[in-house]
């Protein structure tokens, strides 16, 4: 299966972040910062860089289906809780700009029920769908990106 969940209790202290490709150093990002960031709305990068991104991420509703055709996406739940279709078969997919999709629903995908602690990792061009946020969720997105 390409998709992998799993639950490490003890990943909910996360202090350190990881090395942009261009970095000559590690980068160091202080706990209070990250969570100061979920605060913000959208995607909120903490590490930019072009092999990979990371960045926190808060949803109050549901979401639209995702493809993303050079980035794999590494979800670590921070707090709260929601469904997540992935995999499977986009249906009518579309491109929204270069290297990305949206697509109408999807087929045959797996279904997370996502909660604090949870780790999912979705490789690239693969669908992915919050489809039912439950209040709210809180998680870290680390993005390799693909040449």
């Amino acid at each position: 299966m390409l998709i992998k969940l799993l639950t490490l209790a003890g990943w909910a202290g996360l202090t350190m972040v990881a090395v942009t490709a261009n970095a000559q150093s590690p980068v160091y990002i202080e706990s209070q910062k990250v969570l100061e960031n979920f605060g913000k709305q959208g995607g909120n990068p903490l590490v930019p860089g072009e092999a990979y991104r990371v960045q926190t991420d808060r949803r109050t509703a549901n979401g639209n289906i995702e493809i993303h055709e050079k980035e794999t996406d590494i979800f670590y739940v921070m707090d709260g809780s929601a469904t997540l279709i992935a995999g499977g078969t986009a249906v009518e997919p579309k491109a929204t700009r270069p290297g990305q999709m949206t697509a109408k629903d999807i087929m045959n995908g797996q279904t997370y029920n996502l909660k604090k602690g949870d780790i999912v990792v979705i490789p690239a061009g693969q669908p992915h769908w919050f489809k039912q946020v439950n209040g709210f969720i809180n998680y870290l997105t680390i993005k390799s990106v693909h040449p």
